[in-house]
């Protein structure tokens, strides 16, 4: 199981056996990676991997950890 940590002001840490692919499904190579940091202020050179541009823009995000409403129901099939 993978688990992802929202750093404040920062990335989104990944850790555990993952795979990450690009939109056609391509798989990129970790390097035996089990702990990778994807960018959310968008400024990174090396997308979607954080290069530590959130510090030189002055990404701003703080995160608290809350529920999501429930699913809506899906209509049924008829």
């Amino acid at each position: 199981m993978a688990k992802v940590t929202v750093s404040k002001n920062g990335p989104l840490r990944v850790e555990g056996e993952i795979t990450i692919c690009d939109p056609e499904g391509r798989a990129f190579g970790l390097g035996g990676r089990t702990t990778v940091s994807l960018c959310r202020c968008g400024h990174s050179a090396n997308k979607p991997f954080c290069d530590g541009s959130h510090n030189k823009v002055g990404f701003q995000s703080e995160v608290e950890a809350r529920d999501l409403p429930p699913l809506a129901p899906k209509p049924a099939a008829g």
